[in-house]
């Protein structure tokens, strides 16, 4: 039901793995540049495709909660052997969030992720069912023609375009009603991109959890994650973070 793609180098050392956590209606393939470089400076990594996404078997999402998201998130770190670093981005940056409070890792970067909350706002629908990638704006599968990715080249497309798949609505609806997290029990840093018209950095202004923050040049939401200029340039910088706080 949930499925794992490890990149652990020849001499890790001592270094702490990272648990990669990918977003709504998507799957473990957007980590691809974010792997490569994480073991071209020999850190461990897990890209962790969440239940009933990625190429495995189909697995009916229509009554699936975040509270299911984050308890596949925490079975992988629980089979660690040291705390390791989650990495989330957009929905799984919440999902990274929900399982840092339980106090289960070291670190956690989120890449601008859904917003916690402090209150359930109970006006807010419940609804079982499925939906696609279009509902965040993916026009169809032409990857030249994607204008949520403006800073991602072809190949660059095509890997988001491979990563897509179907998602829960009613763990969409939970996040708009509220998930709602009062403290994260380790460091926390949030990395927006300046391109980034759907989670800009202006959006954590109001953030009550304490983190530092990290602004990504030029990068578009796709870019955080799929960008190789972005991503080469971010991952020095979360693993100089990493080294610092823990």
């Amino acid at each position: 039901m949930v499925s794992v793609f490890a990149i652990l180098p020849v001499e890790p050392g001592n270094r702490r793995p990272f648990v990669l956590v990918h977003g709504a209606a998507n799957s473990r393939a957007v980590w691809k540049h974010w792997q490569q470089e994480l073991a071209s400076r020999n850190w461990p990594s897990y890209a962790i495709d969440l239940r009933g996404h990625g190429p495995d078997e189909p697995f009916d999402l229509s009554n699936t909660t975040m509270e299911d998201y984050a308890q596949d998130v925490g079975c992988m770190v629980d089979q660690l052997k040291q705390m390791p670093v989650l990495v989330g981005w957009s929905m799984g940056g919440l999902v990274a969030m929900m399982v840092a409070a339980s106090g289960q890792v070291a670190a956690c970067v989120a890449l601008a992720p859904s917003m916690p909350a402090q209150h359930i706002d109970p006006s807010v629908q419940l609804r079982t069912g499925e939906f696609t990638a279009e509902e965040y704006g993916i026009v169809g599968r032409d990857p030249e023609n994607q204008p949520n990715m403006p800073d991602l080249d072809l190949k660059e497309r095509k890997v988001a375009l491979s990563s897509l798949g179907r998602e829960s609505r009613l763990a969409r609806d939970q996040r708009r009603r509220g998930v709602v997290i009062d403290e994260l029990g380790c460091p926390l840093l949030i990395i927006t991109g300046t391109k980034d018209d759907q989670w800009p950095a202006e959006r954590y202004d109001g953030l009550w959890l304490k983190a530092d923050q990290l602004s990504s040049t030029g990068a578009s939401h796709w870019g955080l994650v799929l960008s190789r200029s972005a991503v080469a340039q971010a991952v020095p910088q979360v693993l100089a973070w990493v080294q610092k706080v823990t």
